[in-house]
Parts: C-alpha cells; structure tokens; sequence
C-alpha cells in the first residue's frame, strides 16, 4: 500500500510540472568563493540530470549573503515571502538561518542543506539517518586526520603547523577540534589564529610567518573567501598551504586531499529532486561524499622551492603545472 500511494504522489507531483507550474526553489550561499560556486552549479545541473529542467520544471532564486549572517537571514524571509516550494542552504550558516526561519514561519517546506561538515552539532538534524523535521541534505564532512597526514606524506617535517579558522562557524570549530587530534597524534604543535570576518585574513596568516613549517586550512568558507591573502604571505616566505578542498589547490596553495565540489552539488541536487518528488526530509539520511583526490600544484612548489616527492607526483590525480 505504501509503494501503491508513493507511485501515486509522484504522478501527482509530475503532473504538476507537466501544467506548467514550475516549482520554486531559493538557494541561499553563504558567500561567492569557487568551491562553494561549484557546489551551486553541481545543484542546479545535479535537478536537471533526474528531469527537471530548469526553467520549465524548476525556477532557481540564487542568493548570496556575503558572509553576513544578518544578510543571511533577510534572505530566509524573502524566501519565505515568495512561498518557495522547497530552499536549499549551502555552508552552515546560510542553511542554520534557513532552517530557523522556516521551523517559525514555513515549518512543513524542504530544507536542503549542502557542504555541511557537522549538521548534528549545528543541530540541523537529530539524527543522521533519520533527521525528522523538514530538513536534511549532503554533509561535507572530510577525514582531516588523513588531510592533515598529507604533509607529512608530503615530505613535511614541522614542529609546528598553523591553521586560520572563524571561531564564529560551528562548521570551522568542528574541524579545529579534529585537526587537534591529528596534531597531537604526530605530536606537532597546532598554532591556531582565530578570525571574525575575512579581512582578518591577511594579519592572521602574517601572525603565523615563523612560528609554523606549514599551514593547513580546513573548509573555513571565511578562510578559503580570502585564500589570495594567505597564500600572498605563506608564498613570500616559502611556507607551504595544504587544504582540504582541490579547486584550492588550482587557486595556488601547494596540494589538497579533497573532493570534488561540483559532484557534491550533483548529490545535493539529486536528494533535491527525490524531496521534489516526494520523498520526506524527515526519512530522508544525511548523505556524505567519500571519493578523495589528491591534487599538487607543481607551479607553487617551484615558486617557494619546494620539492615535492616523486611518489607524490606519480600518485596524484592531478598536477598542475
């Protein structure tokens, strides 16, 4: 009976759009950086790969909030003015000021949230295989054990590392955390500069400069917003950038175990239009992304003299050159 009133809804839902009603969805980013841009394109091509075409199936209403979480919640508002049919957040804080406009003002629309690293300590969810409620979504959450390993795999030997993070983000405390733990299993020393908005960018990494033998960035959205910054001073004193997202890599830090932003997109965008179809957020688990590339710039590693391991360059999946 179930299967029989599920085949029934999605015929409902398909003959919606075949009316000409398109369904209207707001995605509401945090802030324009290539990573979190690859993450929306990934969502709206990831709708249109299960059949719905954007702009006769879906209309898509793409809202930055330039880091500003005040801009972020007039956002949420909007959104729920215009009686959107489902909002997708991506990063936390643009998905945590989603999800608590809508439990007032919408509690029964979809919340899709996207490159979230820890939805149940942001408590987005309760549960990560059965959030309940109206949200879920595609969790960002990466190994930084084995992203940290990376500069030591790296040839690295440092008594110190450095890392940049906004202490305001429950994603970017998340990360900390882990990557203390991975400091302290390799019993290196975690120089931590704590930032408030991306203009603090700069003297934070300049406050690292000989102190740390590398620095490692999470995915700080605040940080990575302003990555020219520190890899402006890492690069002028010969100190090597390890991320935890690829495209960074292409920006000009020296090499990433990450994956790729787009596919996490596509994810998102394929549970948005199961949700779309009608699958509950509430039985809907959190999804995570397990495919890891290892990316080397060998054009930095050239600039600050770096010599990069021939094992390393035989195994990446991509160097740039």
């Amino acid at each position: 009976m179930k299967k029989i009133i599920a085949f029934l809804l999605s015929l409902a839902c398909f003959s919606a759009y075949a009316a000409g009603t398109p369904k209207q969805i707001g995605i509401s980013q945090i802030v324009a950086h290539p990573a979190l841009d690859l993450v929306q394109k990934g969502i709206i091509d990831g709708v249109e790969k299960c059949g719905l075409k954007n702009g006769k199936d879906v209309v898509f209403d793409v809202q930055l909030a330039n880091g500003n979480m005040v801009t972020a919640g007039q956002i949420a508002d909007k959104f729920i003015g215009a009686k959107k049919d489902l909002v997708i957040g991506i990063a936390t804080p643009t998905a945590l000021a989603l999800a608590g406009a809508y439990m007032k003002g919408s509690p029964k629309t979809p919340v899709i949230f996207s490159a979230v690293t820890d939805p149940v300590g942001a408590k987005l969810v309760r549960n990560i295989k059965k959030p309940g409620g109206s949200i879920t979504g595609v969790s960002d959450l990466l190994p930084i054990d084995t992203q940290f390993q990376l500069i030591f795999d790296m040839g690295v030997k440092p008594k110190a590392v450095g890392i940049i993070y906004n202490a305001g983000e429950q994603n970017s405390r998340s990360q900390l955390e882990l990557a203390k733990k991975a400091a302290a299993v390799r019993k290196v020393k975690l120089v931590e500069r704590a930032i408030a908005s991306s203009a603090d960018v700069a003297a934070a990494a300049n406050g690292l400069i000989g102190q740390v033998g590398a620095i490692f960035i999470t995915t700080d959205n605040t940080v990575v917003s302003a990555l020219e910054s520190v890899l402006k001073v890492a690069d002028a004193n010969r100190v090597p950038v390890f991320m935890s997202d690829t495209d960074s890599v292409k920006r000009g830090a020296l090499a990433a175990r990450g994956f790729d932003y787009y596919k996490h997109g596509v994810q998102t965008g394929a549970m948005v239009c199961r949700v779309l179809k009608g699958a509950k957020p509430a039985d809907t688990p959190v999804e995570f992304q397990k495919e890891l590339q290892l990316v080397i710039n060998a054009k930095t590693a050239a600039k600050i003299g770096f010599k990069v391991p021939a094992a390393m360059l035989k195994n990446a999946d991509e160097v740039i050159k």
